[in-house]
């Protein structure tokens, strides 16, 4: 079989075909025939997602040939699909009539829509995280919009949601529902509290998890109230869990033939990503105080200031600290004295002595602007920043270089609209932005008539009944 494998590999037949000679090969031997049978039983379903070292699926990135039907909106889900998008997976997103996703109108601002930067109709946030997407609206809540959601899944891998939790077994819609007529579906639930658990049927939202998952009781200055991160951080990393989980479960398809139920929590998430923090406390039983810019682990790891402004020190070993007093010296000469000072002499002790480390470190960093420490801790290797606002982020010269900037035309736009890349960097596959933010229902006529199969005439009847 091994033999067959490469040579059929080696003719580049499809998947499919290659499979199916496999199992005749392997049926032409009493011995094998149980395997024959089991491949070519493989080999009559949709063609598996082949998860392979190095692959150079084509040019449209690594998940070429994926299928998503994405119910989700907002940020969380919709962010997840993306990525997956990105990577070259056909999404097809399914919106409310009329309506569409909520950030559609979380607004302003808008895209410019000229030169003269007058707004468009399409607000940024929806423009962040909706690109390589057909937007297709749906009335799930009648029994034509199921049907029409049940025909569209045997064209597709995966169903992405991220209602809340119970939403879509109302309709006949959720896992359990559809895995024996689609046993291969990957079913993706991202909730705020998760499918289980006291807290199933609440809604989630950013601010709510980032309080309920402890980042607000270690976030902020110590004297001062309990502060969230600046950005959605919990809707964002679900849905870069769920793009996780996803990816795992479609391997799992590719080897057993077994579709299954991801269930990706932002608690849940969130809690995970307490990481060193949520260990100290497990560790001592502690309540972490709030410590500002301050690293609970290592000192100085901090917003440090300067003579004309404040700078980021990071300091991770004892190495790094001799090499920033170094550099502290050509400030002050006495700041020698410290690697002799016991409480600054090992990163245990500078932590067990934070605020005389901080104060002293703070007394020699006054001593010189912002741009002094910059070039002399560069030339030393010592971590540091200048602190950047988003002008300066995206006009930096290393942002530029990494091509994390991207002008996409859309349609109704006079000039190209600016949006963030995509971070991920393939040396063979590379990422694929095929379409824009697309308009509301943009694609609904071609998804039903090219994926789904419907006719003119069933569209309209769809149309007529508000299923579409």
């Amino acid at each position: 079989l091994k033999t067959t494998v490469t040579r059929l590999a080696a003719a580049k037949q499809p998947v499919g075909r290659a499979m199916a000679a496999i199992a005749a090969v392997a049926l032409a031997r009493p011995a094998a025939a149980a395997a024959g049978r089991a491949v070519a039983r493989l080999a009559s379903r949709r063609p598996l997602l082949l998860i392979r070292s190095n692959s150079t699926v084509g040019s449209a990135g690594p998940l070429t040939g994926l299928r998503i039907l994405d119910f989700t909106r907002v940020l969380a889900g919709p962010s997840c699909t993306q990525i997956l998008g990105d990577m070259g997976a056909e999404v097809i997103k399914l919106e409310r009539l009329g309506e569409g996703d909520d950030t559609r109108a979380f607004a302003p601002p808008y895209l410019p829509k000229n030169d003269a930067g007058d707004p468009s109709h399409i607000s940024a946030y929806f423009a962040g995280c909706n690109r390589n997407k057909s937007s297709m609206t749906l009335n799930y809540t009648t029994p034509e919009g199921q049907a029409v959601v049940r025909r569209l899944l045997g064209k597709c891998d995966v169903l992405v949601e991220n209602f809340k939790t119970g939403t879509l077994d109302k309709y006949g819609l959720s896992y359990s529902d559809l895995k024996k007529e689609f046993p291969r579906l990957v079913y993706c639930s991202i909730t705020g509290f998760g499918h289980t658990g006291p807290y199933k049927s609440r809604p989630g939202y950013d601010a709510l998890i980032q309080a309920m998952g402890g980042i607000m009781s270690i976030t902020g200055e110590p004297e001062g109230q309990p502060m969230k991160v600046g950005l959605s951080v919990c809707d964002l990393v679900a849905g870069m869990h769920g793009v996780m989980g996803i990816l795992a479960a479609l391997r799992h398809v590719s080897v057993s033939g077994q579709g299954q139920h991801v269930d990706i929590s932002m608690l849940d998430v969130t809690t995970a990503l307490l990481a060193n923090q949520g260990m100290n406390y497990l560790a001592t039983r502690e309540v972490q105080p709030r410590l500002g810019n301050m690293h609970p682990n290592i000192v100085p790891y901090q917003v440090m200031p300067g003579s004309d402004g404040f700078f980021i020190l990071s300091v991770g070993n004892d190495p790094t600290f001799g090499r920033f007093i170094e550099v502290a010296q050509q400030a002050d000469p006495s700041a020698v004295d410290l690697l002799k000072d016991e409480r600054f002499s090992s990163s245990v002790a500078r932590v067990m002595n934070r605020q005389v480390v901080t104060d002293r470190c703070n007394e020699l960093t006054r001593l010189r602007p912002v741009a002094w420490w910059m070039e002399q801790l560069e030339k030393a290797k010592v971590g540091c920043s200048r602190i950047l606002n988003l002008k300066e982020v995206f006009e930096d010269p290393h942002v530029q270089a990494r091509e994390m900037l991207l002008d996409i035309d859309i349609a109704s736009l006079d000039r190209p609209a600016t949006v963030i890349a995509s971070p991920f960097k393939f040396s063979e596959t590379k990422v694929s932005y095929r379409k824009p933010p697309p308009e509301l229902g943009e694609h609904t006529d071609e998804v039903l008539s090219k994926l789904g199969g419907f006719t003119d005439a069933e569209i309209a009847e769809l149309k007529a009944k508000g299923a579409v």
